[in-house]
C-alpha cells in the first residue's frame, strides 16, 4: 500500500479515504500479479506493462476506469448494479456498498482481453 499512501493521504474525506483503501488492497490481494501505480493522479494496476484498471474520487462517487471495451462489454451489469457510466468510467456511489463482483468482472475482463496486448493502452 505504500505506492498509495501519498494519495490516499489526500483524500479529505475520511469515508472515502477508507474505502477506496478497501478496494485498493483488495485489488492487490486478490490480484497479486498485478502491479500498482499511481498516475495521472490516480491509483491504477497494470498488468506487465499495459493498463487494467484505475480508480479516483468525485464528491458523490468512486470513478472506476477500466477502459471503453470493457465498460462496453458489461454495460447491462453497469446498469443492472445501479451505477452510471460514460465511455471511460463508471460511478460507484459513495452511499452504496463496493460492488466487488463488477470489479472482478472488469479486471479479469481486461487481463484476459489484453494478456498479448503490448502498449500500455488499447
Amino acid at each position: 500500500m505504500n505506492e498509495f499512501a501519498e494519495y490516499l493521504s489526500a483524500i479529505d474525506d475520511p469515508d472515502h479515504r477508507e474505502r477506496v483503501e478497501e478496494v485498493l488492497n483488495w485489488v492487490m490481494e486478490t490480484y497479486p500479479q498485478l502491479a500498482p501505480r499511481v498516475a495521472w493522479n490516480q491509483p491504477m494496476f497494470t498488468d506487465h506493462g499495459t493498463f487494467i484498471i484505475a480508480f479516483s474520487i468525485a464528491k458523490k462517487h468512486m470513478a472506476v476506469a477500466p477502459e471503453k471495451a470493457a465498460i462496453d462489454r458489461f454495460e447491462e451489469d453497469i446498469k443492472a448494479g445501479g451505477h452510471s457510466s460514460t465511455q471511460q468510467l463508471i460511478r460507484m456511489s459513495w452511499d452504496r456498498p463496493v460492488d466487488y463482483a463488477l470489479l472482478s468482472q472488469l479486471i479479469e475482463f481486461n487481463i484476459e482481453d489484453k494478456a498479448d496486448h503490448e502498449k500500455f493502452w488499447r
